[in-house]
């Protein structure tokens, strides 16, 4: 430690010491749990309390999600030699909750076919592909083979898709003796094939992404692909390249409808720009799928969107899931920056698990979704409050209450009027972070211009991110998830979801108002997560 650091950290210690006469026992325990005393937080710092990292090095998309007596498997992309984008393996970590992780060997391994892109992996319960033995459940695996040098060649088809199966319950994977088992038709993206059991038909589905536009193939034995369809060219967003599908059947809330659902990746073409996760939902008679109309009887025009924020991409759901439940995980990061984030021994972080489901309001399909019940159990220590008059600079929460590094903060406001609801995280040393609700303009928004380290980047912090209000309840619920690093915004009971990573300098320490109004909130309970 050098002289203007040990200055810079006496300091500190001494704001914070006599910053307030209360002196309890609570808040000195607070402080040494929650505050980083350093001249700034540094690339350790920065790892996630109760986020899936990786160990090291670099990870992106999750892939090939499945659950299996009793545990659930992430796989991801993963460059095990760089802390950058790089030559693609699949990583793999387990967990029995969806929130305790627990890290495995690398599962899959570049080969003569090329790098190992992203895909999907299915429990094959009947043996459909023949690969079990003596009573074994195969899990099958579908990936993208990249070969580097035919890109670099000039070739179109340098994207084939492999198969791998595990005789031991995703341990360990044995690659299919005949890959690819779909060869590019001469298409220059032709990625990440999305399996799915059509129980209806008795066949898998598989959905592919192309530059524009989803492909659908079919199969009775995951090994032989017929061509069935595709869909997306002129609908929905577009500006980048669509990638990292998934194609679901889900049933609607209080019914017994189904419907399919398709999750789209795009890079970029994002809400907020780079990239980002739409959605469509619609009827599949087992070759083409058909979308509900995206205008309304009134003539307008739905987003549809998983996630609004800058930093939830190429999220997929899991395999197998029990209980019929839909749940699903992203990558916490986007594509315009996330190589030069500021944690350089590892780098990327995944979203919270999270339940969708499907509901119809207003004669319009909507996906809501919501940190996994799983998560209650982890919620240890906790402030609450039946009511809370607010005005500007009024302090909500701060960490003589509870922590604000590894935190799930919910309330409600009721009877909203058109004024801005504004909320401000901050620390001793002033990074902020902003997000609130301006009714008069029906648009939530997160600021993190000045949340601490910002200019590795131009396009992390150039504006605000904003999203709709979808719901037009009078009164309007919110659930915080606060991590180290990262914010995950649930309004309206998970219709409208933002999510956004940023680095201050030091940890956050108050939770305040910066509304230039005064108002009420309810039913504020601010919980630790217990790690």
């Amino acid at each position: 430690m050098n002289v203007n650091t040990l200055t810079l950290t006496i300091l500190l210690s001494t704001i914070l010491l006599f910053s307030s006469c209360k002196d309890s026992s609570e808040k000195t325990k607070a402080t040494s749990e929650n505050l980083v005393i350093s001249a700034e937080m540094q690339d350790t710092d920065y790892r996630p309390n109760f986020h899936f990292t990786p160990k090291e090095n670099w990870m992106n998309d999750p892939n090939g999600m499945f659950y299996l007596d009793g545990t659930y498997h992430l796989f991801y992309q993963y460059h095990p030699e760089s802390s950058t984008w790089g030559t693609m393996h699949w990583g793999h970590a387990t967990s029995k909750d969806m929130i305790s992780w627990q890290h495995q060997p690398v599962a899959l391994f570049p080969d003569e076919h090329g790098w190992i892109f992203s895909g999907s992996a299915v429990v094959d319960k009947n043996n459909t592909s023949g690969l079990g033995s003596d009573g074994q459940v195969p899990i099958v695996a579908l990936f993208t083979y990249h070969d580097m040098e035919g890109e670099k060649s000039g070739r179109d088809d340098f994207q084939t898709q492999g198969m791998a199966y595990s005789l031991d319950k995703g341990k360990t994977w044995i690659k299919y003796k005949n890959n690819p088992v779909l060869k590019n038709p001469g298409i220059r993206d032709f990625r990440d094939p999305k399996v799915t059991w059509d129980a209806q038909r008795n066949q898998w589905v598989m959905a592919l992404a192309t530059y524009e536009k989803n492909l659908f193939y079919t199969s009775k034995d995951l090994i032989d692909w017929e061509f069935a369809s595709d869909f997306g060219e002129g609908i929905g967003a577009h500006g980048g390249v669509w990638e990292c599908p998934d194609f679901i059947p889900m049933k609607v809330q209080g019914t017994d409808t189904v419907k399919w659902v398709l999750i789209q990746s795009l890079n970029p073409g994002a809400y907020n720009g780079g990239s980002g996760t739409q959605y469509f939902v619609g009827d599949f008679d087992g070759k083409t799928f058909t979308p509900e109309s995206y205008v309304n009887d009134l003539g307008e025009k739905h987003d549809y969107w998983i996630d609004f924020g800058k930093d939830n991409y190429a999220g997929v759901t899991w395999n197998n899931a029990p209980g019929g439940r839909t749940l699903f995980i992203g990558w916490m990061s986007n594509w315009e920056y996330a190589n030069v984030v500021p944690t350089e021994t590892w780098r990327s972080t995944s979203t919270i698990a999270r339940e969708l489901k499907l509901h119809l309001v207003d004669g319009v399909y909507r996906i809501s979704s919501a940190p996994v019940m799983e998560l209650d159990s982890y919620l240890d220590k906790s402030f609450t409050k039946a009511s809370m008059e607010l005005s500007k600079g009024s302090t909500i929460v701060s960490v003589d209450d509870v922590s604000l590094s590894k935190t799930e903060l919910s309330f409600e406001i009721p009877k909203l009027e058109d004024k801005d609801y504004k909320f401000l995280l901050t620390n001793a040393i002033g990074d902020s972070l902003t997000f609130g609700y301006d009714h008069s303009k029906a648009q939530f928004y997160i600021d993190r211009s000045k949340s601490g380290k910002v200019d590795f980047n131009e396009n992390f912090a150039k504006k605000p991110s904003v999203a709709p209000r979808i719901s037009d309840n009078e009164n309007l619920s919110v659930t915080v998830l606060l991590d180290k690093t990262s914010i995950e915004l649930f309004f309206d009971k998970g219709t409208t979801v933002m999510s956004e990573i940023f680095f201050p300098k030091n940890s956050f320490l108050e939770f305040k108002s910066l509304s230039n109004h005064t108002f009420l909130i309810t039913d504020l309970k601010a919980s630790e997560l217990k790690l």
